[in-house]
């Protein structure tokens, strides 16, 4: 289901999770993150690139190594794929493979390409890292605590912003690796939206949104919500049910949170 249409840029949204899957098409090259989830899903995003693509090159943005962002990855063999240096370097990779497998394995699913772990062709290691593709300026920023290696990109000139599995209309923050590098990497993102020209904010889950209050607010909410994380007594469920409409299918994630504050809060 196509969820955003602009003359440059597509989002597909996946039945499952509201995940989604960007495609930038520009003059030279056609850039796209996370293919996923249900093989119809793929088929449908793998049909719209063919016809596309032309005789541009593909390049895939893997934003994290969360199982459903890379699930699609074998579909596109063609691309040069764009990663963190984390994501590279992930001890994890068979395991994540055989949740895919297992995932397919419980629903009867049956896919037309190979299950693989993306192997990376452009690899980005700091903050600032720019590349230029064709007409596109692409500037990279490390994105740690949903997972170790997130990663957010600025692409310009379209001022487009994908910021993976963070600032979600329809999930709070889940920490999977650390709740200072989350507190770090949500104030990076603030930074990115005052330091740039962001026309549009592309989440890996949730809505795909060019309004600029709204951006600011689902920043603020995920400040608020991790600032009072550490210090919270059961109030903040409360918050969060009202807030989310999928609250119960995430309260698990809410707890996990707690977990990762035991160390307390961090120091600005």
């Amino acid at each position: 289901m196509i969820q955003f249409k602009s003359k440059h840029l597509t989002v597909f949204q996946s039945a499952l999770y509201m995940t989604t899957t960007a495609i930038i098409e520009a003059n030279d090259v056609v850039v796209m993150t996370d293919p996923n989830w249900l093989p119809s899903e793929i088929e449908v995003i793998k049909e719209y690139i063919t016809k596309q693509l032309g005789n541009r090159q593909l390049y895939i943005i893997y934003t994290h190594s969360d199982f459903v962002h890379i699930i699609g990855a074998g579909a596109f063999p063609e691309a040069k794929v764009i990663a963190s240096e984390r994501f590279t370097k992930n001890p994890n990779k068979e395991e994540i493979l055989q949740t895919i497998h297992q995932f397919d394995q419980s629903y009867y699913l049956s896919r037309n390409y190979d299950m693989i772990y993306p192997n990376v062709d452009i690899v980005i290691k700091d903050d600032g890292h720019k590349i230029e593709l064709g007409e596109l300026t692409l500037t990279f920023y490390l994105a740690p605590g949903h997972t170790e290696d997130g990663l957010f990109t600025v692409v310009e000139p379209y001022g487009i912003f994908f910021a993976g599995d963070y600032l979600s209309d329809v999930e709070f923050p889940f920490i999977s690796s650390s709740y200072e590098d989350y507190v770090h990497t949500i104030n990076k993102a603030e930074t990115i939206f005052e330091s740039n020209k962001i026309a549009t904010l592309v989440p890996g889950h949730g809505t795909t949104t060019q309004n600029q209050n709204e951006i600011k607010k689902r920043i603020n909410i995920a400040k608020d919500y991790l600032e009072r994380l550490p210090h919270d007594n059961g109030e903040l469920e409360s918050f969060l049910q009202k807030k989310y409409k999928f609250f119960e299918g995430m309260k698990s994630n809410h707890l996990e949170n707690k977990r990762y504050t035991e160390s307390g809060p961090v120091s600005e």
